[in-house]
């Protein structure tokens, strides 16, 4: 007998729909399995459909709701179609953690501008479109919502090789606190959460010595697991976090504490 993924006694996110990008793996999957074990219907965006329904698969059969929308979130008319799917077809969103990115690990003098481009068109360009479209919809429903996006530990320290995904994080973080003074007075929220080095694909492609490195200085000694942000992602889109807006939170294990290194 299959166990049923809501096993809280409160739900907080009955009754509410949540869009997750990325949903495939690492972050994003861990996200979707917690925002349904809130009681959310989760919309899986990504790429890789066979990954996204995989994790459709595990929640629907843990009881849960999901649906699975593949998007290109760098392409604008996908993006476009996701939202209009999620308006018309589903008929409401509460909120979304826009979590999709790519990185570029390498020198600055042995990047190439398609690396540039690549990963901007993603992390900047994707997310911006993700917000814009996200927005629109939850004005016309004019129940307010939450946005969610990941950032980086990268866009506020400092680690040799990320000139690229660091300045595509730090755009993140800048773009929020405009975005938060726009649409707080329709109840609108928006927020990043910072992860350090979690142990998803996106970091497996790091040097062992570095990450390494980034355990041995961290206050609890490890690197994160997927779980860690999702966490504080589901948070951030509950009324507890009802007061929080325009920030992007650190969760890094206590890296950071002592100053970028």
């Amino acid at each position: 007998m299959t166990e049923s993924l809501n096993t809280l006694d409160s739900p907080r996110l009955a009754g509410k729909v949540v869009l997750v990008t990325g949903a495939g793996s690492g972050i994003g999957a861990a996200a979707a399995l917690a925002y349904a074990r809130e009681g959310a219907r989760v919309v899986l965006a990504g790429r890789r459909q066979a990954e996204l329904n995989a994790v459709a698969s595990q929640i629907e059969s843990a009881h849960g709701t999901a649906s699975v929308v593949p998007t290109d979130v760098s392409d604008a008319a996908s993006v476009s179609a996701l939202l209009k799917h999620i308006a018309f077809r589903i008929g409401r969103l509460d909120a979304a953690f826009n979590n999709a990115g790519i990185s570029a690990y390498a020198p600055i003098e042995e990047s190439t501008t398609e690396d540039f481009d690549r990963v901007m068109a993603t992390n900047v360009r994707g997310v911006w479109l993700l917000i814009k479209h996200e927005i629109e919809v939850m004005r016309a429903q004019g129940r307010g919502g939450a946005i969610v996006n990941t950032s980086s530990i990268a866009a506020s320290g400092g680690t040799a090789g990320l000139s690229i995904y660091a300045a595509s994080k730090g755009a993140l973080d800048a773009m929020i606190r405009a975005v938060a003074l726009e649409v707080g007075g329709q109840g609108i929220r928006i927020n990043n959460v910072s992860p350090g080095v979690i142990n998803t694909p996106l970091t497996a492609g790091l040097p062992a010595a570095a990450v390494s490195h980034y355990a041995a200085h961290a206050a609890l000694k490890r690197v994160g697991e997927p779980e860690d942000i999702s966490g504080v992602a589901v948070w951030l889109c509950t009324d507890q976090a009802r007061f929080i807006t325009g920030q992007s939170i650190v969760v890094d294990g206590g890296f950071n504490i002592a100053g970028a290194r």
